[in-house]
């Protein structure tokens, strides 16, 4: 669901199109019922120039004293020291604090962590926020953590002013240096500068649609934003994280020179060094790359630096996730499978219809979703009763769930408050949590009351220890009534469609149309289409434009009441006083004019603990994820909770995975759609998707076949479009129909992979999507890949990126060191060169896939839903390396329990002709063995047995061509169970 931010002119009554309940439309007789539409005006704020645009803004640098270290106490843990202000305030964006306690502490080999907060922190002074340890838990030592066993070695000086290095021992690199940079401290600004290398590598720092590896002279900024997916822009979520890789030529004396990795030579050998960096702080922030360093600031909180020495990319987001945020949540079985959904399936009829028509074209369904479109009057954990009735809805469930399929439906952030003039405008969630008190106040101890999609509404206040019981009982009530099977969370930036409390007497207006047109209403009617389809759709293309055209001359300049002169607020510092709604240093926020309330709760919106939420804002989607899980935990109490939410902050992936956001139809999103799950990869949130064939906008068949084949690939996987656009569930087009089933037949076959995977991201911290250059650490020219990707260790996926091509180009890594890929479809080894980026056909429903050398995959069949997957044999698909071995691993369970009670894990190991599966647990997996399939086996086997017993050589066959041994018929010698006990193949 989106936000939408460009705000179209409106009459102030429209038809009741939207969020009229049938009990008031009902009561006006034969007259048509009109529907109070909200002032497209309450949704601008200030235009704020952001201080980075700024020709007249200071630079803190040159002004600023910074700090002098004092009574400096050291240990074998770390040490301690004051630090006071160096000079006269500067007080450039703030008050400065005089007065700073630093703490360094060795937390373990691996882990050092370097905090600067206030001595004294006083409300009234210095209004300062320290983030909450219940909220986001502070890294955790180990016990007998010293200086002296650690990688990292820290230093200080005071010339001319405070300044730290941290140092890699092991190489002597210098990995954080604020060596000639000011520290910058003040009650709404803190900035720090550290040295980075020439030609640097960072990932992270999120949530933004952006390359995977970090731009040079960059501004991103952190802080969570209700938009639709701008490029480069601060979206959702916070991740205040990055991710540091150095590579170093070896020579023969083994001596490391630190290099470019663009300028990379495949003759030479190179070893690579990662480092990891998290900032603990929730406050609004912006990073700024330059050629030669990193500029982190901040208009809150304190510097709680964590340094994780790695020192390869697994180790650091292991180590991160396991001792800091925590690990990735274990998803059930199900969740892997495919998902449907779209804004706009009007009743219950309709979503029948869709999954019968997946059932006609015998396309894989695990999942319907449904948007906004059930709820009464666009409230949560209410169905419209006309058409999305409770009665009809349990007989559909009835139905689904007996196909083995699930419903999730989307729960938005914020609640309808009820006309206080219309009784039969009552709203049972609202009037149970305003009882206890659950809503956010304004500074003044009134209810803040925002507008989103029903009207006016109110905020859940975190804080508010009643809160997460009252949401976790509306789950459960409203289970009871439509049986869902796991949460979409949306809006949770906390979104709201005007600036401040703009509902406080407005009451008796609702409910009411939102500040903007929807799609598909007068003037908003959607036109556009992908990249490329003027070439493929000519006719089709011109019309459209001519429409949007049209459109666009009767809107005007789209400014809905606003100044055609834009004048700046430029705020300044008073001492002592926090300006919480206008901060004097203005982060370069996506929302027009950069005010930090546009389409969001207003900075000064109060908690019950007195916090304002500008000090937590990017905490609000983290702490619904969390009540969500536990709400979801009283309806099933025995099962994994599954919860898909757009906000996040670090640590939010032990609760819920996340989707792209609303993204748009073009191909553009589906090339940054890598790249972005990548990221968050990184940030311990491996479940993670895009909306397939993209969400805002129309889609078009080329661009659909590609996205619907390559989403296969992603943990998350989901098809999902907006109001008003055409329907692009992928039965609409004939080719669509046929790349997808392709696709989901690679991905059904390897569920049993990617499941392993998830587990394996659950106790360990690794990762399921996987960069090239995690994998293959070693090779510099791999640092910028983010147009293919790997599925865990094993799997690699070479999209098509670009329309009306029928080839796609992708490197092949390790083929130096003696790599072997085979092709997923032929079965024959790839003939790549090092480091070339070779042509590889891929006609319109095609999509390359390549299996990595050294790697055993279990597999099963495909089916159309996983439950059906689950119930068929098993194979294996054995690709050997170059030293004819190979590896792997499986990990089965019930697929749902939260503690299951019975686990079974397989290792499989292939040598000297020979693949042996070794099992251990009590699960009882009944299905049999029927195939193993052998990849690069170079000469033909004279004979092939099972545990001792010669199989048949009518079920032996091998292709002296490819290279391939084909052992079938297994079912009889496994009629126990395929991993009932130990057993070796050998040929």
């Amino acid at each position: 669901m989106v936000g939408f931010t460009d705000l179209l002119a409106g009459a102030c009554l429209l038809p009741a199109v939207y969020g009229a309940s049938s009990s008031v439309a009902s009561s006006t007789s034969s007259a048509p019922y009109h529907q109070f539409t909200i002032p497209a005006s309450v949704n601008y704020g200030e235009n704020l120039i952001a201080n980075i645009d700024d020709p007249q803004a200071v630079n803190a640098q040159d002004v600023c004293p910074g700090y002098k270290a004092s009574g400096v106490q050291q240990s074998a843990k770390g040490m301690t020291a004051k630090l006071q202000l160096a000079g006269e305030a500067c007080n450039a964006y703030g008050t400065d604090v005089d007065s700073l306690d630093l703490i360094v502490e060795y937390l373990a080999k691996d882990r050092l962590n370097v905090q600067i907060t206030p001595t004294h922190v006083d409300r009234h002074n210095a209004s300062w926020y320290q983030l909450s340890e219940a909220v986001v838990p502070r890294p955790k030592a180990d016990k007998g953590a010293t200086a002296e066993n650690s990688d990292f070695e820290i230093t200080w000086s005071n010339d001319p002013s405070f300044s730290f290095k941290v140092t890699r021992k092991a190489t002597g690199d210098v990995l954080f240096d604020t060596t000639g940079t000011k520290l910058v401290f003040e009650n709404q600004f803190i900035e720090f500068v550290t040295a980075l290398p020439q030609d640097y590598n960072l990932y992270g720092l999120g949530e933004h649609i952006q390359q995977l590896r970090l731009l040079e002279n960059q501004v991103m900024t952190i802080y969570a934003s209700d938009i639709g997916d701008p490029i480069d822009g601060n979206i959702y979520g916070s991740h205040p994280f990055y991710l540091d890789t150095r590579y170093y030529e070896v020579d023969a004396e083994g001596t490391h020179t630190l290099v470019s990795s663009s300028a990379a030579d495949q003759s030479k050998d190179y070893v690579s060094y990662s480092h990891g960096v998290f900032q603990r702080n929730a406050h609004g922030q912006e990073i700024l790359t330059g050629t030669d360093k990193l500029t982190w600031r901040a208009i809150g909180g304190s510097i709680d630096l964590t340094f994780y020495s790695g020192p390869t990319q697994p180790e650091v987001t292991s180590s991160y996730q396991i001792s800091t945020v925590g690990l990735p949540a274990m998803q059930q079985y199900y969740t892997l499978g495919f998902h449907q959904c779209r804004w706009g399936y009007q009743n219950w009829s309709v979503v029948e219809d869709v999954v019968e028509n997946f059932e006609k074209f015998q396309i894989p369904l695990e999942n319907i979703w449904l948007d906004i479109d059930y709820m009464h009057g666009y409230r949560d954990f209410e169905n419209d009763a006309m058409r999305f009735s409770y009665s009809e809805g349990e007989k559909f469930l009835d139905k689904l769930h007996a196909s083995g399929r699930h419903f999730i439906p989307i729960v938005d952030s914020a609640i309808y408050i009820p006309n206080p003039k219309n009784a039969s405008d009552a709203y049972d969630t609202y009037t149970r949590g305003a009882k206890d008190g659950v809503f956010l106040k304004n500074p003044d101890g009134s209810t803040y009351i925002g507008a989103v999609w029903p009207g006016y509404t109110v905020f859940p206040d975190w804080h508010n220890p009643k809160s997460v019981s009252w949401w976790s009982n509306e789950l459960d009530i409203w289970h009871k009534k439509i049986a869902y099977d796991g949460i979409w969370i949306d809006m949770s930036e906390v979104s709201s469609f005007c600036v401040g409390s703009c509902g406080t007497g407005n009451l008796t207006l609702n409910p009411a149309h939102p500040p903007f047109s929807l799609p598909g209403e007068p003037g908003n009617i959607i036109y556009d289409y992908p990249e490329g389809f003027a070439v493929t759709n000519s006719t089709e293309a011109a019309a459209a434009s001519a429409a949007a055209s049209s459109q666009a001359a009767a809107a005007g300049d789209g400014s809905s009441g606003a100044s055609s002169t834009v004048s700046y607020l430029r705020t300044t510092p008073t001492p002592g006083v926090r300006n919480i709604n206008y901060p004097p240093y203005t982060i370069n926020h996506d929302q027009t004019g950069h005010d930090l309330a546009v389409h969001a709760v207003s900075p000064n919106a109060t908690h019950i603990d007195g916090v304002a939420e500008y000090d937590v804002h990017n905490l609000w989607g983290h702490q619904i994820l969390n009540a969500t899980y536990h709400g979801l935990l009283k309806v099933s109490p025995s099962k994994r909770p599954f919860i898909i939410g757009r906000s996040t902050f670090a640590g939010s992936g032990k609760w819920a995975g996340h989707w792209g956001g609303d993204n748009y139809s073009r191909w553009a999103y589906m090339y940054f759609s890598i790249p972005q799950a990548l990221s968050f990869s990184l940030f311990g949130v491996p479940m993670f998707g895009t909306d397939a064939c993209g969400f805002n906008g129309n889609t078009d068949e080329e661009l659909c076949n590609r996205w619907m084949q390559m989403s296969a690939f992603f943990p998350f996987y989901r098809n999902h479009n907006v109001l008003s656009a055409i329907p692009q569930e992928p039965y609409r087009w004939a080719s669509v129909i046929e790349a997808s089933k392709s696709a989901m037949a690679i991905r059904y076959a390897i569920l049993p992979y990617f499941y392993t995977l998830f587990h394996l991201a659950h106790t360990t911290g690794s990762t399921v999507m996987r960069a090239l250059a995690w994998e293959f650490p070693n090779d510099p020219s791999l640092a910028n890949v983010n147009t293919q990707f790997l599925v865990g260790p094993s799997i690699m996926v070479v999209p098509v990126l670009e329309p009306l091509v029928d080839y796609t180009k992708g490197v092949f890594p390790g083929i130096k060191q003696g790599e072997v890929w085979y092709d997923w479809y032929t079965q024959t080894a790839v003939d790549a060169q090092p480091g070339v980026n070779t042509t590889i056909p891929a006609p319109l429903g095609h999509i390359p896939v390549f299996v990595r050398g050294g790697s055993i995959l279990p597999m099963q069949e495909p089916a159309l839903t996983t439950r059906e997957a689950r119930n068929t044999p098993w194979s294996l698909l054995t690709s050997l390396s170059s030293q004819g071995t190979a590896t792997g691993k499986l990990y089965l369970d019930d697929g749902e329990s939260l503690y299951p009670n019975a686990t079974l894990s397989v290792q499989f190991q292939a040598s000297k002709n020979k693949l042996t599966a070794m099992a251990r647990g009590n699960w009882k997996e009944a299905n049999p063995l029927s195939e193993v399939t052998v990849l690069g086996v170079t000469e033909g086997p004279h004979n092939v047995t099972f545990n001792g017993q010669t199989v048949p050589g009518s079920d032996v066959n091998y292709n002296a061509t490819s290279h391939v041994l084909s052992v079938c018929g297994l079912q009889a010698m496994t009629a126990d169970g395929a991993f009932s006990k130990h057993w070796t193949l050998m040929w």
